[in-house]
């Protein structure tokens, strides 16, 4: 807990320091952003506390009150307590920095694993997942790449995910989902195990990765699949092969070779910078045990289990039986206590004073 009185104090003696004339320069640039982020931690601070005087004082002048009065008090309280959480949460969020990725908008990867057809017709029904959820929450959804399977499934999928805070939501989704059912394929009724990779890359921009143009083979091919005559005719669709990490990126989507080529740059942009921050992130483990998974692909996150209708997230021992309404989209029971071991996490690894 925060001694709120003994940082007004500092404040106080470092804003009586700074008016020392015969300071030097570089102490006074230490101090001065010192004592701003000292005034704005305050500041919140300041904004919860009259938060909670006001709540005490509408629930003294409730206990006080009966009829109309009283249900008046009730109204304000209910608010000033949402209130009370907003203005919490801004604290926190200042204390503890959140991932400065969060407020991006995704691009998200999904591919077939073990399991072969019904991998594949499982990635669609994540695809179909991850796309109701995006509906509830306002984001727009867009093709970016596909490979589809005789049976209607998908060896892989890219999509991008545009909205406001797609990845502070969706960003421990990365890893190994495993589904356990009868595949369509069976005809003896046994229940068969295959998985599913996802991948959460969130949207970067030039100044985030910069890429030397040097670097890249740019081929262009003829697109396939749906759309039609104009589609199989032009060779719209794009490759790029980063050459020196080897990464490529195909993009068919779009019936212009401008768009393609834009669209399959934004995700090599996001795969670069997802491989720098899980080179940064697995040195930081080195020197401190994470408690919940990194978000590697290669590790398994979740389990879908359809004969008992449960779904399961391992890394926060959350157990649902109700796969059939998380399959419609209604995933926040599953990525809201993820948000909330974060915040532990940062608070954690302490404050930013």
């Amino acid at each position: 807990m925060l001694d709120w009185k003994s940082l007004q104090s500092e404040l106080d003696t470092i804003n009586e320091q700074l008016t020392d004339a015969a300071l030097d320069q570089k102490k006074r640039i230490e101090l001065q952003k010192k004592a701003a982020r000292l005034s704005e931690v305050l500041s919140f601070h300041n904004k919860v506390d009259e938060v909670e005087k006001a709540l005490a004082e509408a629930e003294s002048q409730r206990d006080k009150e009966e009829g109309e009065l009283k249900a008046l008090y009730d109204e304000e309280i209910t608010e000033l307590k949402a209130r009370l959480v907003e203005r919490t949460k801004e604290l926190e969020d200042f204390l503890y920095p959140a991932d400065e990725c969060n407020n991006r908008s995704v691009f998200l990867e999904i591919r077939s694993g073990a399991g072969g057809q019904e991998a594949g017709l499982f990635a669609a029904d994540l695809f179909r997942m991850y796309s109701a959820y995006a509906l509830t929450r306002g984001w727009e959804v867009s093709l970016v790449d596909s490979h589809t399977t005789d049976l209607g499934g998908y060896r892989e999928v890219i999509a991008y995910i545009k909205g406001r805070d797609v990845y502070k939501y969706l960003k421990f989704e990365s890893g190994v989902h495993r589904v356990q059912r009868v595949p369509k394929t069976e005809t003896a009724g046994r229940i068969h195990t295959s998985t599913v990779t996802v991948a959460i890359l969130p949207e970067v921009d030039d100044v985030d990765v910069t890429i030397n143009p040097n670097d890249l083979r740019i081929d262009t091919y003829r697109a396939g699949g749906a759309g039609g005559q104009h589609v199989n005719k032009t060779d719209s669709a794009i490759r790029i092969t980063h050459i020196p990490t080897g990464l490529v990126v195909t993009c068919q989507d779009e019936r212009s070779q401008t768009k393609n080529k834009s669209k399959a740059m934004k995700v090599l942009q996001a795969r670069l910078f997802e491989q720098e921050k899980v080179r940064r992130e697995a040195e930081e483990r080195v020197n401190r045990k994470q408690q919940i998974g990194s978000g590697d692909r290669s590790e398994k996150i979740r389990t879908y289990n359809y004969p008992q209708n449960r779904v399961t997230d391992h890394r926060i021992d959350v157990t649902l039986k109700k796969l059939d309404i998380v399959m419609e989209g209604v995933l926040d029971d599953l990525l809201l206590p993820l948000i909330d071991w974060e915040l532990k996490e940062r608070k954690a690894k302490g404050m930013l004073l």
